[in-house]
């Protein structure tokens, strides 16, 4: 079953930006909901968007967990793989954070953490899973990042568009990673963000496939399309 009762009380779990989040062997309360609607995680949190393809009864789908830039919201995280989710077969969860940012970004781990927790509990008990990835644009790949390598037994993969840095207080598991960054990001800059962040992580042992294209701070479609190839190979 899932556990997250050590978040709920706000421990030192979700303080080192660990979730508790476990999948269970198969959904206890199965639904056949599909199409785009809110789902609510911890009280007083921002309600998350949601993304179910249409799927077979039965169907294992990938959930992907998408993080917006600063200042977002729940629906741009969403759009950020919206468009490949019915080709792909993506359950897409879109949480927004509970300020301008990511918590940690904010100074330190704890609230958005305990929502992802709980969320991802939520989405457990009504959909089968086949996998689990997280991934974000901006500070939200930022934060993918941080949370993937500390929950790297819960993600096996993490997709970072345009990434500033990485904070994970500890690391659990080897996630494959796949980081995107424009050549002319003039609010990221490439130099001092993703081309020192890849080979960091990659002198540590995680496999990683960085992709750098001609552009600003965006996610260009041809990007995404990478992106996609790139996790069906995780598969």
């Amino acid at each position: 079953m899932v556990q997250h009762s050590s978040l709920e009380s706000g421990g030192s779990v979700a303080r080192q930006g660990r979730l508790t989040f476990q999948a269970p062997t198969a959904p206890t309360s199965p639904t056949d909901e599909t199409g785009q609607f809110d789902l609510f995680g911890v009280e007083g949190a921002p309600p998350a968007a949601m993304y179910v393809p249409p799927v077979d009864e039965g169907e294992a789908l990938r959930l992907v967990v998408m993080l917006h830039g600063a200042g977002g919201s729940a629906d741009s995280g969403l759009g950020l793989l919206r468009r490949e989710a019915d080709r792909h077969r993506l359950l897409l969860l879109a949480p927004k954070s509970s300020g301008r940012t990511w918590d940690v970004i904010r100074g330190g781990y704890g609230t958005d953490v305990r929502n992802l927790d709980r969320l991802l509990a939520e989405v457990a008990i009504e959909f089968p899973l086949r996998g689990c990835t997280i991934g974000g644009f901006s500070d939200g790949a930022s934060y993918a990042l941080s949370l993937g390598l500390a929950n790297g037994d819960v993600f096996d993969s993490v997709i970072a568009f345009s990434p500033g840095f990485q904070a994970a207080l500890l690391e659990n598991g080897r996630p494959r990673i796949f980081v995107s960054h424009g050549t002319h990001d003039s609010v990221l800059p490439i130099d001092r963000c993703s081309r020192r962040l890849v080979p960091a992580l990659e002198r540590v042992g995680y496999d990683v496939t960085f992709h750098e294209f001609e552009g600003q701070h965006t996610v260009p479609a041809a990007v995404r399309k990478k992106a996609m190839a790139w996790l069906r190979e995780v598969e």
